[in-house]
């Protein structure tokens, strides 16, 4: 699938939420997107902007995911873009606050794509200072890995890892 907008599949629907896969050029894609971007700026001084190409998760091995509740409305996102062969990673992990299991039921979705798509691993980067983050990928069986790609010897970035 390309993931255009008019063309959303339900993956996995959980807590009332429906996972869906959608083009991060939607309305609802961008708003989130933002919304990350204002909090990871306002956590780590950084938006994470530079660092995510909507272009990366179009392809036929990625994808991007939006949670909606039942209403429709988006609570969260989440994107995979191939890395290598056996290897995605994951980019723009949000879910809006006050709306429990978001992230948790979006990160499932995503790890079942990757499963799905053939991938043995998924990596991805956060910042150490952001340690909700960090606690988040730890408690889901996430394992730190040696800083990877742009992140090599940025003491601010933690890689993390976890075998599919």
């Amino acid at each position: 699938m390309d993931g255009a907008c008019g063309e959303l599949a339900t993956t996995k629907k959980t807590l009332e939420l429906a996972i869906v896969q959608e083009d991060p050029g939607s309305a609802a894609a961008q708003e989130l997107i933002e919304e990350l971007s204002a909090a990871l700026a306002d956590i780590t001084g950084d938006s994470g902007k530079s660092s995510f190409d909507p272009d990366d998760v179009r392809g036929p091995r990625a994808r991007f995911l939006l949670a909606r509740n039942a209403a429709g409305l988006a609570l969260g996102c989440g994107a995979l873009r191939p890395l290598h062969e056996d290897v995605a990673e994951i980019k723009r992990m949000y879910a809006r606050p006050g709306h429990a299991g978001t992230g948790s039921a979006l990160l499932q979705a995503l790890e079942a794509q990757a499963q799905a798509l053939g991938y043995r691993a998924l990596w991805l980067e956060t910042r150490l200072v952001n340690q909700r983050a960090v606690d988040f990928y730890a408690a889901r069986g996430y394992r730190r890995i040696p800083n990877y790609g742009r992140y090599v010897g940025n003491p601010l970035a933690v890689c993390f890892e976890k075998l599919l």
